[in-house]
């Protein structure tokens, strides 16, 4: 006997889960709620099903193909305008020659088939209608039969007064073929409204045969979380994927998980799930296939569909989430909320109960949503953050994504260009970097491949040999599990902001160039770039005073393969280096995290009795000082320290530094020295460092530029300057102190920076009011706006990456630092304020 199996429900009260798939393909436990329906009809011996679809039917059909996998043999009727239920079966009726049963694709049972086909031969009915006793008919059609099971009445969901029956119709039907002539084919005709009333008016024998075991309608949000939990509970017999532990926890092939214990049942974990420690999986939660729940994130009664992310301390409860989500760090997900396919949750957002959210959103870092999102949408079209691409590997960063970038990357230059590659360790970093190159090569562009080699080899080779672009990939500073990819000019300096456009606009638009077989890019891999930068660096010191000076110092890698260059500088100087965490393999021990070297380090230098100690970061850009003493050298310090250095040496020149550093550099800084400010970006800042006649940049947070070595930032080449600068006073031939000595005769910091919460769409408010406030005053519009008064000086600058304001106050002393603040504060909230109350109004 055939099957029919009608699979062409659009689902809009299952919405967002339905916004782009059949109704038939919302998951129960790890499988689409169609494939349970055709394994119940395969173990009742149908072997050949027709599937009748509509919505989106390609994705039925490529999912399930010809039924091979699943043992049957499927063939489908497409629908190509809306036929009604007993229309579409009627479409496939030149292959139902026989008895058949139709079945609905999206309501899961495990019912005996069997029974049925064969009560419907011993009535010798036209049709026999599955029915099933339930407690709300409401929503249903009822059905009223007489003692033998023939049906005598029908009545399309009722209301209570006119209830007269609790057996409904489960859309189960056993037909014969003949039936099927009475369907109109110039309209959408109905099973229950129109075939059975009509069949049953013309006297033909119609009988309903009371089901026993499971049936749920999938019609709704609580109805699909009810069908899964109820699969969980083992209510409806199924064939649940995965190895059954405890009695009631499902767990896939090639899971990870760290402790079973932290899963509280019942529970099911698809396959290739990540469980990470410290995690909780609460009761009644169902994990999709390719699921990531990171450190101490809890999931409890909810729906994870598959190859989603949970971010670490992130709380999802009683939500849906559909396919590839993205919930990060903190955020919260709570009661009754459904999440559809492919929607970043930023950090520390709160999601309340009840809201929709439709697919492709992103809900925006610290956003309370209250309301369900459905039209709006932050655009994620923008690829570069303050600091080049930024993005969790195998969650924002894919390999495909990566390709297509590297093309978009090629296409912005010109054909022919030549861009130079490094990374840092780990195959995550290098995935990353193969997949950027093969997409540069699909555009006609030559690379030179440094490999594992820190991001200034990179820049400085690109600067010497007259590339045109370098790129290095490697670990956000912030996290070390992030991957960053930052993309660098000629002379080595940081990609324009008109370049990250054009790139972009590339990327988005996919207007990606594609050359011929003859013209696809080349790559080579250049023997000595190190021995070649360590040679230049060499160069442009004073040698001499430094190996005179006998330093001894710490010097803790973080991991990063500067330990492969720098031992080629510091040799020759006569440096005593004892060195910490430095680079292994690509399969040495995980990354620590900044602060852990930098606490490591500050132990390590009075214990070995050192000058002082010089922390890296991974890509060896950035360079944290420790005193002798083991006291840490706080960034807005280091480079009032720098500067000091540079103005005692008696050096000419102009130094630059962005906007919103300390007016403090001014008092440290000689009259040779000219101070030059530029916004706030590294773009900028290398910009106008690669300009004639700059001797030094550098900027709060360990990055520092000498532009006669290269205008970028260096790690290696800010240490050695900083040797040189310790070793002589060149004005004066005098040795300098300790650096304890020098940091305790700089100016007392006074700088405040604040952080508001600012959703996007205030920004550009925010900043034409203050502008309208402000338009009397001495103010300074490079980037945001600075304002000066008698007793300082305020600034307020958006945010380019994050939904956010900063501040930044700085006075004379620390407690008038704090009253500008406060006051900046009180007028940037206000308008916050004002414009959410009038718009909720």
């Amino acid at each position: 006997m055939k099957a029919v199996v009608m699979a062409g429900g659009e689902g809009t009260r299952l919405r967002p889960l339905t916004s782009n798939q059949p109704k038939p393909m919302v998951p129960i436990v790890g499988k689409p709620c169609m494939e349970h329906i055709l394994e119940l009809l395969r173990d009742h011996g149908f072997e050949d099903v027709v599937v009748t679809v509509a919505f989106l039917p390609q994705a039925i059909r490529s999912y399930f193909g010809d039924g091979e996998n699943l043992g049957i043999n499927v063939q489908y009727s497409v629908e190509e305008s809306p036929l009604g239920t007993a229309g579409s079966v009627r479409l496939a009726s030149d292959v139902l020659d026989e008895t058949f049963l139709v079945i609905s694709g999206d309501a899961l049972c495990d019912i005996d088939l069997g029974k049925i086909v064969e009560f419907h031969k011993e009535k010798g009915a036209a049709v026999t209608i599955g029915m099933k006793s339930v407690e709300n008919p409401l929503e249903f059609g009822i059905v009223v039969t007489d003692e033998d099971g023939r049906v005598e009445r029908f009545l399309e969901k009722p209301s209570w007064g006119q209830v007269f029956s609790d057996t409904i119709n489960t859309g189960i039907y056993v037909l014969e073929p003949e039936v099927l002539r009475h369907i109109p084919t110039d309209r959408p005709y109905d099973f229950s409204k129109e075939l059975f009333p009509l069949l049953l008016e013309m006297g033909r024998p119609i009988y309903g045969y009371v089901c026993e075991g499971y049936w749920q309608d999938i019609g709704n949000l609580d109805q699909y979380r009810q069908a899964n939990f109820d699969a969980l509970d083992e209510k409806v017999r199924l064939n649940v994927g995965g190895m059954k532990i405890r009695g009631d926890v499902w767990v896939g092939e090639g899971v990870e998980i760290d402790d079973v214990e932290g899963v509280e049942g019942p529970a099911f974990i698809g396959n290739y799930c990540t469980i990470s420690p410290e995690s909780s999986v609460g009761p009644y939660s169902v994990l999709g296939p390719g699921t990531t729940l990171r450190e101490r994130g809890r999931v409890s009664r909810s729906v994870i569909d598959s190859s989603c992310y949970i971010g670490r301390n992130a709380v999802i409860e009683g939500a849906i989430l559909g396919r590839n989500c993205d919930v990060r760090s903190r955020a919260r997900v709570h009661e009754g909320v459904a999440i559809g396919d492919q929607v970043t949750i930023g950090d520390q957002a709160v999601i309340y109960p009840g809201v929709r959210i439709y697919p492709y959103k992103e809900v925006e870092y610290g956003a309370q949503l209250h309301e369900s999102l459905i039209w709006e949408s932050r655009s994620t079209a923008r690829l570069f953050g303050q600091d080049g691409v930024l993005g969790l590997v195998n969650v924002d960063l894919t390999p495909e994504i990566a390709l297509r970038f590297g093309a978009a990357l090629g296409t912005a230059l010109k054909r022919g260009a030549r861009v130079v590659a490094s990374r840092e360790s780990a195959p995550a970093y290098q995935m990353i970097k193969r997949a950027i190159i093969s997409g540069l090569h699909s555009t006609g562009i030559q690379v030179a491949d440094l490999r594992t080699l820190p991001a200034p080899v990179g820049k400085h080779h690109l600067k010497t040999q007259g590339y045109d672009a370098a790129f290095h990939v490697g670990a956000a500073s912030h996290d070390p599990e992030a991957v960053q990819i930052r993309l660098f000019e000629r002379k080595g300096i940081a990609l324009s902001a008109r370049l990250q456009k054009e790139i972009e606009k590339h990327y988005t638009r996919q207007e990606l160039r594609r050359v011929p077989f003859s013209e696809v890019g080349d790559i080579n891999y250049p023997a000595r770039a190190r021995e070649t930068y360590a040679h230049d660096l060499l160069s442009s010191l004073d040698a001499t005073a430094i190996k005179e000076r006998g330093f001894r110092i710490i010097v803790d890698y973080g991991y990063s393969a500067a330990s492969y260059v720098l031992p080629l500088v510091l040799g020759p100087l006569g440096v005593e280096v004892i060195t910490a965490h430095a680079f292994e393999s690509d399969s040495g021990p995980s990354p620590a995290r900044l602060r852990e070297t930098i606490e490591s380090a500050r132990r390590l230098v009075p214990a070995a009795n050192a000058d002082f100690g010089a922390v890296f970061d991974r890509s060896a850009e950035r360079i944290y000082l420790i005193d002798e003493q083991g006291r840490e050298v706080r960034p807005d310090q280091a480079l009032l320290l720098f500067l000091q250095l540079l103005g005692d040496s008696g050096r000419a020149g102009r130094v630059v530094v962005p906007i919103n550093t300390t007016s403090q550099i001014e008092e440290v800084t000689h009259d040779r020295l000219e101070v030059v400010r530029t916004p706030a970006s590294l773009p900028e800042l290398t910009r106008v460092a690669s300009e004639p006649g700059v001797i030094f940049a550098g900027a709060v947070g360990g990055g520092f530029i000498f532009p006669d070595f290269q205008p970028a930032y260096d790690a290696m080449a800010s240490l050695c300057k900083l040797l040189e600068l310790l070793a002589v006073s060149r004005s004066t031939g005098t040795q300098r102190g300790a650096i304890s000595e020098i940091v305790a005769g700089l100016p007392r910091p006074t700088l405040i920076h604040r952080q508001v919460q600012c959703p996007w769409a205030l920004k550009g408010t925010v900043m034409r009011v203050l502008n309208e406030r402000f338009a009397a005053a001495d103010v300074d519009l490079r980037d945001g706006i600075k304002v000066f008064d008698e007793r300082g000086w305020v600034q307020v600058l958006p945010d380019p990456d994050e939904p956010l304001v900063h501040l930044y106050a700085e006075g004379e002393t620390t407690a008038a630092s704090e009253e500008l603040q406060a006051e900046i504060n009180e007028i940037v909230s206000g308008v916050i304020e004002r414009e959410e109350i009038g718009a909720r109004s």
